[in-house]
């Protein structure tokens, strides 16, 4: 029996993962490429790359999905995905790490009015700012799983006064941790700074929206990084045009790559980003995701499994 990759890919992506697969295949175990001829019916488990819709559910004999990506909602999303079939996300400390720098650097750009002083170079206006410090600059976290638990970690870490959200009860030091409605519109009232976390499930597509940003302070600022889907993109440019929020550093869109024509490049209250927060890395989650694969095939506990009824 064999082990598959599959998934979005281009030719050198497969090649790329396969050199890093086979650094670390079991003993034993057989990889095999979507993109190359194959046994379909030897196929017992799957390395998934977003892979598009329809394609797992020719497999017959598959037992065990083991994402490469630590969000799986558009897997989840694919109405022939096999409902009985255990799945894994990748859960990889270099991919945290990355989320953490991109968190860090989104919030003090916003924290420091970086912004604001691009616009005043762009005039030749020499003008120096109020600047508040981290302390008393609240930041709000959407989302306390390990990516938004390791963001609020590390901003609390530097000083900021740290809030998070999570839909159950969490405890994180340094972080005050907050759950259900009341959490919720306690969390966003009180946020200088919104960064969004969150995995996308039918509860939280369109979260980001005019209800949202009219409950947050006059001027906050807005950080997504989880998922395009989040944000309802006329409601921000609204909210930008009024002033209710200062300025937004997207990360993730809709649509990708963002059309040429979108409103978003030319906003001068919007900081694109190409979708680059954090990626992962064949370097480390190859290792990674076929240690949870070895633990399938021993019949042992794997990680990070993923509850499709909650969509993480």
């Amino acid at each position: 029996m064999s082990i598959l990759l599959i998934g979005s890919l281009d030719d050198d992506d497969y090649a790329d993962w396969k050199t890093h697969l086979l650094a670390h295949l079991p003993a034993g175990e057989t990889l095999v490429l979507a993109n190359e001829p194959h046994d379909v019916d030897a196929v017992e488990i799957a390395l998934v790359a977003n892979p598009p819709h329809g394609t797992l559910a020719r497999y017959p004999n598959l037992r065990f999905v083991q994402s490469l990506w630590a969000g799986v909602d558009r897997m989840l999303s694919d109405p022939t995905l096999p409902t009985a079939i255990p799945i894994s996300r990748l859960v990889d400390p270099a991919l945290t790490q990355a989320m953490v720098e991109c968190a860090l650097a989104s919030v003090l750009l916003l924290h420091r009015q970086l912004p604001a002083y691009v616009r005043q170079q762009a005039r030749a206006e020499w003008k120096q700012l109020a600047q508040p410090l981290a302390g008393q600059r609240r930041v709000g976290v959407l989302g306390l799983g390990a990516l938004g638990g390791a963001c609020a970690t590390a901003l609390a870490g530097i000083g900021f006064a740290v809030s998070g959200w999570s839909r159950a009860p969490k405890a994180i030091d340094g972080v005050a941790c907050l759950s259900g409605g009341a959490g919720m519109e306690q969390l966003v009232a009180t946020s200088d700074i919104l960064v969004n976390l969150l995995p996308l499930t039918p509860d939280t597509m369109g979260i980001l929206d005019a209800r949202l940003f009219g409950r947050l302070p006059q001027g906050a600022g807005l950080v997504n990084l989880a998922r395009g889907r989040h944000l309802v993109e006329a409601d921000l440019l609204a909210a930008l045009s009024s002033g209710q929020v200062s300025h937004a550093v997207l990360d993730v869109f809709a649509q990708e790559p963002l059309p040429g024509e979108h409103p978003f490049w030319a906003h001068p209250g919007i900081t694109v980003l190409p979708h680059v927060a954090a990626y992962s890395a064949p370097e480390s989650a190859a290792r990674i995701a076929l240690e949870n694969v070895a633990r399938h095939r021993a019949g042992q506990p794997t990680t990070a499994m993923v509850d499709p009824a909650r969509g993480y």
